[in-house]
């Protein structure tokens, strides 16, 4: 694939923000109102979370909101990506709402928008109230229908103050690494069990989408996906390029699929026939699902290498996700997944920033007039925290800025080839709870000393300012206070 040319500068309109996750963040566990969700019950089990780390205080977001948005406005970004906790608005998932904590969510919408940051609201980032699970969680069609009547009411509580309603975040990993490899909340390990969350995941964004145009029919409607970048080890190998389908079918099919086409892809069916005859999906159920799309959201952080298993010693399974003896890939039993070359992230995920070009190129093609958004983008690093002349804490994070700089500019490349991008979200805004790997991975441009609470720009921090009220790509040097 030739690399389209990079402008200069990006579209005067074009939308700079950051984001974050309320679980990850927030703290305050049980204060205000809130109710438990599987994250809190997860990170309760002995050695599902590195460090026996919780989110219980994050960092303390819930009392800190009003620092946090003045560093969103130090920073410059017309944007905001924030999310809801679920439980801290409906405590059990149905029933009465959490006046308190309805405020909270308010109140944090209307500082952002006093200082023109446009809120993108998430409606679900993985923290389901544990009431529903009880009930049987993302596996029983009724919590589709009860998350549709949560979006709906907080539509009617935060009405047109949002910019863009995101009824999901990545189901792909609330349905496959939270019921099949069991590594995410509620960690189960039931196959069968995470298609059919897969089905009511898709299930749930149709009938929120609906519910909220229904409330608000101007409100801009999006939903999140992590679509794998994969590549075939051998792409001359026919062998090695039906493994990559059989996965594209598991990894990106299974939601572009409905979302998008209308239709679940039948490799995806076949393949996985002998796990579940898919019986959970009902008549109508697709045309719920495929509402209009206003955008696209996209996270991107690395590519996928598939390569089909030739039974010759251990399978590799560098897939990208947090080992567990149980797969995420319900029904494939002969694909590995092999280790690409460097250079990588503290988390072991190869840095390609290329393959953001490719995804954005691929679904400008399949569905043109889509509009798209890149929603997350960042990477972990261990980072130094150093002291400058005057004594005060400083962290030079060069590979984070560089890795920044790449992605970026792979957007331009997008635009300059004539996709429709409408917005870049740095992930993340603050260093935080790194779910399995708590608190052991720093994806911040704004590091956080978890003990105390303090807050310290990072390069990348001053960088991406640059970036936000310039519109110009600045050079990685670019990071003076």
């Amino acid at each position: 694939m030739s690399t389209p040319a990079i402008p200069a500068d990006f579209p005067a309109d074009f939308l700079w923000g950051t984001a974050t996750a309320s679980y990850q963040i927030e703290g305050a566990a049980a204060e205000g109102g809130r109710g438990p969700s599987i994250w809190d019950t997860l990170c309760r089990v002995p050695g599902a979370i590195q460090g026996g780390d919780t989110g219980d205080v994050a960092c303390d977001h819930y009392h800190r909101w009003r620092e946090d948005v003045g560093h969103l406005e130090r920073l410059g970004v017309g944007a905001y990506r924030l999310s809801i906790s679920w439980s801290r608005v409906q405590p059990g998932g149905s029933g009465p709402f959490n006046p308190e904590g309805v405020a909270f969510y308010s109140d944090l919408v209307d500082a952002l928008r006093e200082r023109g940051i446009r809120p993108y609201v998430t409606l679900y980032h993985w923290d389901l109230p544990q009431e529903l699970e009880d009930a049987g969680g993302w596996t029983d069609r009724e919590t589709a229908y009860a998350f549709a009547e949560y979006a709906r009411h907080m539509a009617g509580e935060l009405g047109d103050r949002v910019e863009v309603w995101t009824t999901l975040n990545e189901p792909w990993c609330s349905a496959y690494l939270g019921y099949a490899s069991g590594v995410h909340a509620p960690g189960r390990t039931e196959p069968a069990a995470a298609l059919a969350a897969v089905h009511h995941l898709n299930l749930a964004h149709g009938l929120a989408a609906r519910a909220i145009r229904e409330v608000l029919p101007a409100a801009q409607v999006s939903i999140t996906l992590n679509l794998h970048v994969l590549r075939a080890a051998d792409p001359a190998s026919a062998d090695d390029l039906a493994a990559k389908a059989q996965i594209d079918a598991l990894a990106n099919g299974a939601f572009l699929g409905p979302l998008l086409d209308g239709a679940y892809p039948a490799g995806l069916l076949d393949g996985t026939a002998h796990v579940s005859d898919w019986s959970f999906v009902r008549d109508g159920d697709l045309e719920l699902v495929r509402q209009p799309l206003d955008v696209l959201g996209v996270n991107y952080y690395s590519t996928t290498m598939v390569r089909r298993f030739r039974g010759e010693g251990e399978p590799e399974s560098a897939d990208g996700h947090k080992a567990s003896a149980a797969s995420p890939w319900v029904g494939v039993t002969d694909v590995e997944f092999v280790r690409q070359p460097g250079p990588y992230t503290a988390m072991g995920w190869n840095i390609e920033a290329g393959g953001l070009t490719e995804m954005l190129l691929d679904l400008h093609e399949r569905y043109p007039g889509l509009p798209l958004a890149v929603t997350e983008n960042g990477a972990a690093f261990d980072d130094e925290v150093v002291t400058d002349g005057e004594g005060r804490p400083r962290v030079h994070d060069a590979r984070r800025v560089a890795y920044l700089h790449d992605h970026v500019a792979a957007v331009g490349a997008a635009l300059a080839a004539g996709v429709d991008v409408r917005g870049y979200f740095a992930w993340s805004l603050l260093d935080n709870f790194e779910w399995a790997y708590g608190y052991s991975k720093r994806f911040g441009i704004i590091r956080v000393d978890y003990p105390t609470g303090e807050r310290t720009w990072k390069d990348s921090a001053l960088w991406y300012r640059r970036l936000a009220t310039t519109g110009r790509l600045p050079a990685v040097t670019e990071t003076a206070p």
